[in-house]
């Protein structure tokens, strides 16, 4: 049997969230495909990362500077990964966003690098292959969620893995932009 584990993200909010993750997955080899969400509120008073991004979004679509808030996302992830002690950077990552923030890319493009971004980070503490769900979840041209093609190419791209991360919250539009499920 394969299962999928879903994660939402208070429990995928620190590194010690993390940890108890991975136990979870660990212990029951059926759990092969995880689907991460981006991190939730550590404590009360705190920000889920998908608030976060659209916020910094909303700067930088108004053509405000944004630097300080995507600072402070990207130190989420950091405190994450160096609780963790992974041997992982996400600069890359985050000079594409960025690029992408200034260029327009959209509220939805935003909300999903939380996922995106949680999902590396996940497969890489767990020696998993990441799966861009970009690239195997799709939407219609009308918004519809298109349930066909995501089964016959989501079938395809994990038939010969013996695990994934596979973000969750969003897929692709036919013309290739990214598109988030309703929150």
């Amino acid at each position: 049997m394969k299962k999928v584990v879903k994660f939402g993200g208070s429990s995928l909010a620190s590194a010690e969230q993390f940890r108890k993750v991975k136990e979870i997955i660990l212990s029951e080899t059926s759990r092969r495909f995880v689907v991460p969400s981006a991190p939730g509120k550590r404590r009360r008073s705190d920000t889920k990362v998908t608030d976060m991004l659209y916020a910094c979004y909303d700067l930088a679509e108004g053509g405000k500077d944004f630097a300080h808030e995507l600072r402070l996302i990207r130190e989420r992830y950091e405190e994450i990964i160096d609780g963790l002690s992974l041997d992982l950077s996400l600069d890359g990552e985050f000079a594409v966003i960025e690029k992408n923030f200034k260029a327009h890319a959209g509220r939805d493009y935003a909300a999903s690098r939380g996922e995106y971004l949680n999902g590396i980070v996940m497969a890489n503490y767990l020696g998993f292959e990441f799966i861009d769900a970009a690239e195997v979840v799709f939407f219609k041209e009308s918004g519809e969620f298109d349930a066909v093609r995501t089964n016959d190419v989501m079938e395809d791209r994990l038939k010969n893995l013996p695990n994934a991360v596979i973000p969750g919250f969003y897929g692709s539009n036919p013309d290739g932009s990214i598109r988030t499920f309703s929150r």
